[in-house]
């Protein structure tokens, strides 16, 4: 691995290969390390009957009750789903970020960036979101307590088949509503960090880490509503019961976002749009750490391997 010296030495732009390479690899990493507590943040917000974690004062004791009740691994059913968008998706994400961001700003830095660091985001958000939707609707449903699917594959099966292609697509619009604002601040979080704690912008894990998990937590909290109407479309099956089996099956309940989030304002009062926070934020702050870490890393190893090519 190259010394931190060796940083001055490197281009100021890298390659579109670099930024996917290292995306990839950081979207992968993110997801798979954080997902038990994903698993339980889903429970949380889902409308559907998960008594074990709306029961439990915490994730974590929610996250220790689904392991005892359903065993050890059963917090990582889906995560294959996840791990396969989550690759391409965050590939893109970054590329597109930093690319617009460069376009935008110059290739400057600063606080007077922030509009353009946002406006960066959102273009990343639209190209992400497209590709990782369907992969979330399948992880949300393969991490339901009655979810009645034996893989990943089986459930892409079992919702076209009864859903057709607008199922992977139905939280869509939500998913967007919610990741354009988280996005928007989330990189320009960490940006504002960054400038702070870095101002030189050189390759330094420790504030790639801190500034990272800033903005994650940050943006977690302030769009868990749109976070918790995202859920419900997603995860908008009923029990029912056959041959004394439950098993979950589709009800279209509900039409669009309006729809859902009058469902959870009926089912669960204005508590119901922040349900889940804890879970979410304790999620996103090491993710989004990790995410950075990963992604400045091997943005920098990639760098220098290309530079001295």
């Amino acid at each position: 691995m190259p010394e931190e010296d060796d940083y001055e030495s490197l281009p100021s732009t890298y390659s579109v290969p670099v930024h996917m390479a290292a995306g990839a690899l950081a979207g992968i990493t993110e997801h798979c390390v954080m997902y038990p507590i994903d698993s339980v943040k889903t429970r949380m917000q889902s409308l559907c009957p998960c008594p074990d974690t709306q029961k439990c004062p915490t994730p974590v004791h929610s996250l220790m009750r689904i392991m005892k009740k359903e065993g050890w691994l059963r917090p990582l059913r889906g995560m294959n789903a996840m791990a396969a968008g989550a690759g391409p998706a965050h590939a893109l994400y970054f590329t597109v970020y930093e690319k617009a961001k460069e376009r935008f700003t110059g290739g400057t830095h600063g606080h007077s960036n922030t509009l353009s660091y946002a406006a960066a985001g959102v273009l990343a958000t639209l190209i992400h979101d497209a590709v990782m939707n369907p992969a979330e609707v399948v992880k949300q449903r393969m991490q339901m307590a009655f979810s009645p699917y034996g893989s990943s594959i089986e459930c892409v099966r079992c919702i076209y088949r009864r859903e057709g292609i607008k199922a992977f697509y139905r939280s869509y619009a939500t998913q967007l509503t919610m990741n354009i604002p988280f996005q928007m601040i989330h990189f320009s979080a960490y940006e504002f960090w960054q400038q702070l704690l870095n101002p030189e912008h050189k390759y330094d894990p420790k504030t790639h880490f801190i500034a990272g998990a800033m903005a994650g937590g940050l943006a977690a909290a302030v769009t868990t509503p749109m976070d918790c109407i995202k859920t419900v479309l997603n995860t908008q099956q009923s029990p029912e019961i056959e041959q004394n089996r439950v098993f979950m099956k589709a009800t279209h309940a509900y039409q669009g976002m309006s729809d859902a989030m009058r469902s959870i304002y009926k089912q669960r009062g204005i508590r119901g749009f922040t349900c889940g926070i804890q879970a979410r934020v304790m999620y996103q702050i090491p993710a989004a750490a990790l995410s950075w870490s990963v992604y400045e890393l091997f943005k920098f190893v990639l760098g220098y391997s290309e530079a001295k090519n």
